[in-house]
């Protein structure tokens, strides 16, 4: 039997080796924990460390009888990772693009598409935001899918670059908006790969109604107009957040969560709009529309107690969940940002302050028929009537039949310093505090800039430009007794338990005239209803007290006013004696068939919309006449009480 041995030089060798890979091991764990120890935890950091963001519901805004307005509908985003699909699961693919009811070949472009070429920081930046943000995720398959509440952001990854300079997608879109029952049937498929994120995303069950008040959110979640701007701050809550680490499978490691903040939900915000009446108000509008293809309308009811508007609407208008097809000129709220010469409504101004300064009464008489008269040392001609005068009017006559010479005249009792500070009081020429942006003060220019005309055409409704909602509010204040009421159309705001956290009130900017002399204008407005006395007798409505007035104003037509193109409008209110509502109808440009004058006269493009909505609101707010029937006699009620 012979002796085993090993030569020395092989022991050496064997040794050698080892010694060079325990060396080369050290080495390398060297400069792994102690030179490049700072840069490997920096990308763990980036792999492993997340924050996952819950997106917050965005509260909804309701009517004031809590019909919804604008609501969040939860949506899925629907992606899929294509590194992880099977091949075993290609034959439901054309099952997956009918649920999503897309072609197959887009679903399979989508799905086969594995690498995208390598991009900068910036680009990658930009191709992050198409990713889904972050929020609630759903695993098909849990053991390649993102744990529950993943931000499914992989659209950039860590991952470097083959050959050809591509780095693998992890995420690609398939759709943005997915129905949650269709996610359900997407989720039987069980497609490996294929997840979604649950969204919120903004609705709007009635379509166009209220557009311009309600407002939009637009693609990227931004509020972009009405409601849904100005009351971001309640309507928008606050995200919430959680720190974690997530495994080589993506899969969160929820041990080592450190940080972990619940989302909240949003206010919902409750308006003074009621539906029903802003459907009554957009279906007046057609009616307008089919009527005279005007180039604008606009009709706004409000309470004359408080001043919250009831029902505001425009034409044109858009659908909001199609805000993206309407021209920024069709988003305009008109109401507001619009203005026109008010033409006869603004002669409410002049009366109402010649007789609150005590310089006349309703009796008081002026001579119609001059064409001109002398103020101030020199002659000024008048606007002419569209009928002469036999006989002297009275104060109560000027407004009834809107003479032009018997305004001026008024303007002149007052003079013209006077005249502008009454005309500031009622709202002319000073934003009123509408609630929205885009307000605008309209044209009223103060005393010292004024030609020697103005005095006879400002008195009449001519060089001065109001919007309609000044020409509304003016009218207004004589229903409310005198005061000018700040515009509003959010009542309350309210939390997730239906608890009432902020309420808006009736809010007064100030008086302007005395009660008694609005009552004195609120009767002398109700001649202008009165068949063979008034320009409106269309406006009358049976039994019910009606005070409003009628305005037509030429429009500026290349510098100079046209006799063919109008702004006709009437604006009122009821019962006279003691107003529940005021309304005020504006159509710009309307086309007069000429057997009903050719013009757009307010009385013929106006005061009959408002007679037809004032109806259909006394039957649906179940207001009472002033005047009940007793005993087969007529008993007055006077200021609403016997």
């Amino acid at each position: 039997m012979s002796k085993g041995y090993a030569a020395n030089y092989r022991l050496f060798l064997i040794a050698t080796l080892i010694g060079c890979g325990l060396t080369g091991v050290g080495v390398r764990l060297v400069f792994l924990h102690v030179i490049n120890r700072g840069e490997h935890l920096d990308r763990i950091e980036r792999v492993r460390r997340q924050i996952i963001v819950e997106n917050a519901r965005r509260g909804d805004i309701l009517d004031t009888n809590g019909a919804v307005l604008a609501t969040s509908r939860s949506l899925i985003v629907l992606g899929v990772d294509p590194q992880v699909l099977r091949p075993e699961d290609e034959a439901k693919w054309p099952q997956l693009a009918a649920l999503l009811d897309k072609p197959l070949a887009e679903v399979r472009a989508v799905l086969l598409t594995k690498t995208r070429p390598a991009i900068t920081v910036p680009t990658a930046v930009a191709a992050a935001r198409e990713a889904p943000a972050g929020g609630l995720v759903f695993n098909l398959a849990p053991e390649a899918a993102p744990a529950a509440d993943e931000p499914v952001d992989d659209t950039v990854t860590d991952e470097e670059p083959d050959e050809q300079g591509r780095r693998p997608i992890r995420w690609a879109k398939l759709s943005e908006a997915v129905e949650e029952s269709v996610y359900d049937q997407v989720l039987k498929l069980g497609i490996k790969g294929v997840y979604g994120t649950r969204v919120y995303r903004r609705a709007y069950p009635n379509n166009g109604l209220a557009a311009h008040l309600v407002g939009y959110v637009n693609k990227a979640g931004e509020p972009a107009s009405g409601v849904e701007a100005y009351a971001d701050f309640y309507l928008r809550g606050q995200n919430g957040w959680r720190e974690s680490e997530r495994d080589g499978r993506r899969l969160e490691l929820a041990q080592f969560r450190t940080r972990e903040v619940r989302p909240v939900d949003g206010y919902s915000v409750r308006l003074s709009i009621d539906t029903v009446i802003q459907h009554k108000v957009e279906e007046e509008l057609e009616t307008i529309v089919r009527t005279f293809s005007p180039a604008k309308a606009t009709i706004i009811v409000s309470d004359a107690r408080t001043g919250f508007i009831l029902g505001l609407g425009n034409y044109p208008s858009f659908d909001l969940n199609a805000y993206n097809t309407a021209p920024l000129d069709v988003q305009r709220n008109v109401a507001i940002t619009d203005q026109l010469d008010p033409g006869s409504t603004f002669k409410i101004v002049a009366a109402a302050g010649a007789l609150n300064d005590g310089l006349v009464t309703p009796s008081t008489r002026f001579d119609c028929s001059i064409p001109s008269i002398e103020y101030r040392g020199k002659p000024r001609r008048f606007m002419p009537d569209d009928h002469h005068y036999d006989h002297p009017l009275s104060v109560s006559e000027i407004i009834s039949h809107s003479s032009n010479v018997g305004a001026a005249q008024l303007g002149m009792k007052l003079g013209e310093r006077r005249l502008y500070e009454y005309a500031r009081a009622f709202g002319f020429g000073d934003k009123l505090g509408f609630p929205f942006g885009g307000e605008i003060s309209g044209q009223l220019n103060p005393p010292e800039k004024w030609s020697g005309l103005e005095i006879t055409r400002i008195p009449a409704g001519y060089s001065i430009s109001a919007t309609p909602l000044q020409i509304h509010y003016a009218m207004a204040t004589i229903a409310s007794g005198g005061l000018l009421l700040r515009p509003q159309i959010i009542r309350q705001v309210r939390d997730a338990s239906n608890e009432v956290v902020y309420r808006f009130d009736t809010a007064s900017q100030r008086r302007v005239i005395s009660e008694r002399t609005a009552r004195d204008m609120a009767r002398m407005l109700q001649g202008v209803v009165r068949k063979g006395e008034g320009t409106a007798p269309e406006a009358a409505i049976p039994f019910y007290e009606v005070a409003g007035k009628t305005g037509t104003a030429q429009k500026l037509i290349n510098g100079q006013y046209s006799k063919k193109n109008h702004i006709g409008s009437f604006v009122g209110f009821f019962p006279a004696s003691r107003p529940e509502l005021v309304i005020t109808v504006i159509v710009d440009d309307a086309r007069v068939p000429r057997e009903k004058g050719g013009a757009g006269y307010g009385r013929v493009v106006a005061a009959p919309s408002f007679k037809r909505l004032a109806e259909q609101l006394i039957l649906y707010l179940d207001i009472k006449p002033v005047d009940y029937a007793m005993g087969g006699r007529l008993v007055a009620w006077e200021g609403g009480r016997r």
